[in-house]
């Protein structure tokens, strides 16, 4: 059965404006064991498993360590009570481009069509 993510997990809006295009799938079933599988497409692929709330089994390969971006968006989310967007600076350039920043936090986004 698929179901929403845990709140702990919440921050995957926040990893789809830092890294536009990662697809996601979280599952959870009646046992406890619950999975996470994320892909880019530039071939960065992860997969997380864990039985309840234990420390995740971690696979991951590509360019980008997609679970490690995740990991520190959960961190940030978990020392500051927020996600790096909330305060976020928005600056939306004339092609549409959208690009956001909050402290260290940065994320882009083209336009719909664009690259």
């Amino acid at each position: 059965m698929s179901t929403p993510p845990p709140p702990g997990m919440r921050c995957i809006s926040a990893l789809g404006l830092t890294l536009p295009g990662v697809a996601h799938h979280f599952a959870e079933d009646d046992d406890g064991h619950r999975s996470l599988a994320m892909a880019h497409p530039d071939g960065s692929w992860a997969r997380a498993e864990a039985l309840g709330l234990g420390k995740p089994v971690v696979l991951q390969g590509g360019p980008r360590a997609l679970f490690d971006t995740l990991e520190a968006l959960r961190t940030y989310q978990l020392e500051t009570g927020e996600l790096p967007v909330r305060g976020a600076r928005v600056l939306i350039e004339p092609d549409g481009t959208t690009r956001f920043a909050h402290g260290d936090w940065r994320a882009t986004l083209a336009p719909e069509g664009g690259a």
